[in-house]
């Protein structure tokens, strides 16, 4: 009888753990959704600020905790001129995964730059996104799984598949 209590009471506390690790990683989720909209709405700023002829679109504008979907897709979107930039991610099934990164990750998705042109030819560039979880160390990557060259995702990174649609 001792030692079934035991292992009940060591599952109490292994259930209580487990709840506390999903909470903080609903929070780093949202903190991380938060951080990759403001990477986009950074880019997009800065670009309008150097532009007087038109202008990029970021839609939605600003991000709330409320547009974060935890259970579903999550898109963010930056337009000019028929140029499109997609940024769709979702969180994954399990609070960590390494199946499609070796980093463990918490958000994935990917990264679509189209234009008609490239619509027409049935082309769309598409890249990886993953939001990874390094013990301390959190930040939000892309993957290109053709080069298999990765690095951090950030306004360099925006650039850079901008260009290419121009």
């Amino acid at each position: 009888m001792k030692r079934l209590a035991h292992q009940i009471e060591a599952l109490v506390e292994k259930d209580e753990s487990l709840l506390r690790l999903s909470r903080e990683m609903d929070r780093i989720r949202r903190a991380a959704a938060a951080e990759l909209h403001t990477v986009c709405r950074d880019f997009v700023n800065s670009l309008n600020r150097l532009m007087s002829k038109t202008e990029l679109l970021l839609d939605p504008e600003q991000f709330t905790e409320a547009n974060f979907q935890d259970d579903g897709l999550n898109l963010i979107q930056i337009s000019v001129r028929g140029r499109i930039l997609q940024v769709a991610y979702s969180a994954t099934p399990e609070l960590l995964s390494t199946e499609d990164f070796r980093i463990p990750y918490t958000l994935a998705g990917s990264v679509r730059a189209f234009n008609q042109d490239l619509l027409n030819k049935d082309l769309i560039e598409e890249q990886l996104v993953f939001y990874t979880v390094e013990g301390d160390r959190k930040m939000w990557r892309f993957f290109d799984p053709r080069t298999y060259r990765s690095a951090a995702f950030d306004q360099e990174y925006l650039v850079s598949v901008m260009e290419q649609l121009i």
